[in-house]
């Protein structure tokens, strides 16, 4: 690495630290021709997840709209923040976890109606409403049979 104040290649290490989760090491450095001190920052470079839409537009991951559309189909259900949070952590590392970094919105939404179903049905139910554009109380009763079905035979 060169020295940034005098632009020698050549320069040495006196200490090195990890930061952040172990995601970034932090070096002390000297010049061997100057001797000035500086440090730096190494970082793993992350490929961004990209969500592609309906429409096929493509846009970066952004782990608040989920965050948002859960907040949502919680509202003045007895569901914590920290459980919101914790789901929309959850689903970020499955599809951080995926083969490709290019995901659809359906797999989105899908890995967000398996996790309500399992927290509270209610949510869930609201959620799966706008996600799968429930048009009439007929799509809502029908839903909700299903979810009953599934109780009856031990399936949540």
């Amino acid at each position: 690495m060169k020295c940034p104040f005098c632009n020698y290649p050549d320069t040495g290490v006196i200490e090195s630290r990890t930061m952040d989760n172990e995601l970034v090491v932090r070096r002390r450095r000297y010049c061997k021709r100057c001797n000035k001190r500086f440090t730096t920052h190494e970082r793993i470079e992350l490929i961004p997840l990209v969500v592609i839409k309906k429409d096929e537009r493509r846009e970066v991951f952004n782990r608040d709209k989920i965050i948002k559309g859960i907040l949502r189909a919680c509202e003045k259900r007895p569901i914590s923040m920290a459980e919101i949070n914790q789901i929309a952590e959850e689903i970020e590392e499955k599809l951080k976890q995926s083969s490709s970094n290019e995901i659809k919105t359906q797999l989105i939404g899908q890995l967000v109606m398996n996790r309500l179903k399992k927290l509270d049905e209610v949510a869930y139910v609201r959620f799966a409403s706008v996600y799968r554009h429930f048009e009439d109380v007929g799509s809502f009763i029908k839903e909700i049979d299903r979810i009953k079905t599934l109780k009856k035979k031990g399936k949540k």
